[in-house]
This record gives C-alpha cells, structure tokens and sequence, in this order.
C-alpha cells in the first residue's frame, strides 16, 4: 500500500510543481493543490488502510499481558514465600 501513496504524492508533486512554475500559477496554489490533493487525502486513506493492523498489535499486545502480567517471564505466584509454623 505505501507504493501506492508514494507514486500518489510524486503525481501531486509534479502537480503543485506545474501550478507554481505555471505563467498564471502562484506557489501559494501549489502549496494547496499539495495539501488538498496530497497530505490530507493521503494520510486518512493511510490511516483506515492500517487500522487493522493497528487493532491486531493492540489485541497482541493484550494478550501478551494476561499471560504475563509483569513481563518478567517468571512464573506467577506468591511474593513472599509462606512461613512454617509450629502448633
């Protein structure tokens, strides 16, 4: 997916270049056609494409804590070793 949003941002790139260097264009222009026709739709087309991937980590990571909930990889049990005592 990332080849994807990089050849978009090279089309735009070329766009808002083209509207700078344009006999009528104005670079503010091209700052615009960048944002509104780049960044903006780019990064929330980026954003839903990697929200599953996003909600797996976050189920993995999840996981990963109530089978060890310290993260130290000893095994679960008392803090303190119980005393003996005598009747």
């Amino acid at each position: 997916m990332y080849i994807v949003a990089i050849a978009w941002l090279y089309v735009v790139v070329l766009m808002a270049l083209a509207e700078g260097l344009a006999a009528g264009g104005s670079w503010l222009g091209a700052a615009i056609t960048f944002l509104l026709y780049g960044l903006v739709p780019g990064s929330i087309a980026l954003y839903l494409v990697g929200t599953p991937s996003r909600r797996a980590a976050g189920r993995r990571a999840a996981a990963s804590a109530r089978v060890d909930p310290d993260g130290g990889g000893h095994p679960s049990g008392d803090a303190v070793a119980p005393v003996r005592e005598e009747p």
